[in-house]
């Protein structure tokens, strides 16, 4: 049986991003559609979807994932590919980072995630007396990790390539790498995030911005400053549901990347602190289930998707916080989008399969 406290958790965060994808995005959808409704429905199409697909994985073995991983993984980079073609490629907010697909589109980069954790499981899971050799075991993961990285990092989609990148370091870190290799890792990416930033311009804008956003109010520093504005307001109890100004085109598209400020504005502190508590109980809940699964890869598979989800939260949250330059990062099962919301459920589905198993 798949461990009921996380579906509960999941669905309760599910339930509240619906609801706020409306509140958030009712004005702008009037104005641009002339029906309120419009992202909320797409929203709830989406959820259903996911859900649906959420059980069904849920049922199916997950060793099912780990037979199929090289061929998953194939697709996922061939899509990765095809999504830098002009005229297949779309292009939005200055990224091409999705493929039209009829009156809808799919983002590559979401499912080369979900792909890229199945197959380093297997991988790790098979290479774990070879992980500390550097040749044999670090150098091969890495190497597959960086190149999925600048597939994604020439759309460019940087906030979902740290993800990935993190995501996948976690793993390779607890199936048992050697410290040396990482320290040595750190560095270079360090040098090699510094001339990620210097290379674009609008980077080194996010990072003026938020260590001064008012410097410039009305450019680089807008949006964090818009979001402040949305926070600060919400107090404990919140303005009320449906009461927030900022989302009358103050905060731009208030229902995707900053979805959380629009909560905090109208839940205030305690709807905030509910939010994140649930995002703990998944957190809490997906560690059991990695800790004891009956396999190496379940373990590892199941660090992946808590992971992933657990990294993308916290960078989502440090952004509309001010904590940390403005990446592009969605805020996991809240925000509008329907290759995000379903792909993660989907990830959902393959930890709830683990659990079934585990020895909880």
């Amino acid at each position: 049986m798949p461990d009921l406290t996380l579906v509960i958790a999941i669905l309760s965060l599910l339930t509240i991003g619906v609801i706020m994808v409306y509140s958030s995005s009712s004005i702008w959808a009037e104005y641009k559609f002339n029906d309120s409704f419009f992202f909320a429905k797409r929203q709830l199409l989406f959820a259903v979807v996911g859900v649906i697909a959420m059980f069904v994985l849920a049922r199916l073995p997950y060793m099912t994932w780990r037979h199929h991983s090289k061929k998953l993984l194939i697709v996922c980079f061939i899509l990765l590919i095809a999504v830098l073609i002009p005229g297949i490629g779309l292009e939005r907010g200055g990224a091409q980072s999705w493929i039209g697909v009829g009156a809808f589109s799919i983002q590559p980069s979401e499912f080369m995630k979900l792909g890229l954790i199945v197959f380093l499981a297997k991988f790790l899971s098979e290479k774990q007396k070879h992980i500390q050799s550097f040749q044999k075991g670090f150098l091969p993961a890495l190497s597959l990790v960086m190149v999925a990285f600048m597939l994604i990092m020439l759309q460019p989609d940087l906030g979902t390539g740290v993800v990935l990148v993190g995501t996948c370091m976690l793993m390779i870190f607890v199936s048992g790498a050697r410290w040396a290799h990482f320290v040595s890792l750190g560095l270079i990416g360090l040098v090699g995030f510094v001339v990620l930033i210097a290379s674009a311009p609008y980077r080194m804008k996010r990072i003026t911005a938020f260590l001064n956003p008012w410097e410039d109010p009305l450019g680089s520093g807008f949006q964090i400053i818009q979001s402040l504005y949305a926070i600060g307001p919400g107090g404990l109890m919140g303005m009320g549901l449906g009461q927030s100004l900022q989302k009358f085109y103050y905060l731009p598209e208030p229902q995707n990347d900053f979805i959380f400020a629009i909560l905090a504005e109208e839940l205030g502190f305690i709807g905030g602190a509910f939010v994140l508590l649930l995002f703990l109980l998944v957190l809490w809940r997906g560690i059991r289930v990695a800790i004891y699964a009956p396999d190496l890869y379940g373990s590892l598979l199941a660090l992946g998707i808590v992971g992933m989800i657990s990294i993308q939260v916290m960078i989502n949250i440090s952004v509309v916080t001010g904590l940390i330059p403005v990446t592009g990062i969605t805020l996991p099962f809240l925000s509008y989008g329907g290759s995000s919301l379903t792909l993660t459920l989907c990830s959902v589905g393959i930890l709830l399969s683990i659990s079934r198993y585990a020895k909880i």
